[in-house]
């Protein structure tokens, strides 16, 4: 019940950011955006369920979304 709780206010606070926005994201944002949610939801499962595991794979899939919609220069 707790894992399920976190996983929809790790989403619901991502929406929430993204919404917030006055203009548009840009692509680096909301890769930044979608690696942490899709980071939070994997890491949860992995950790069964655990706060560390979700903050934890949120933080990787952040990063990792960062990385892969960085500009090319």
């Amino acid at each position: 019940m707790i894992s399920r709780t976190l996983t929809s206010l790790t989403c619901t606070a991502a929406l929430l950011a993204l919404s917030a926005c006055s203009t548009p994201p840009t692509r680096q944002q909301m890769g930044i955006g979608t690696g942490a949610v899709v980071g939070g939801v994997v890491g949860n499962a992995v950790s069964g369920g655990g706060a560390l595991g979700t903050l934890g794979g949120a933080a990787v899939g952040g990063v990792i979304g960062n990385e892969v919609t960085k500009p090319h220069k």
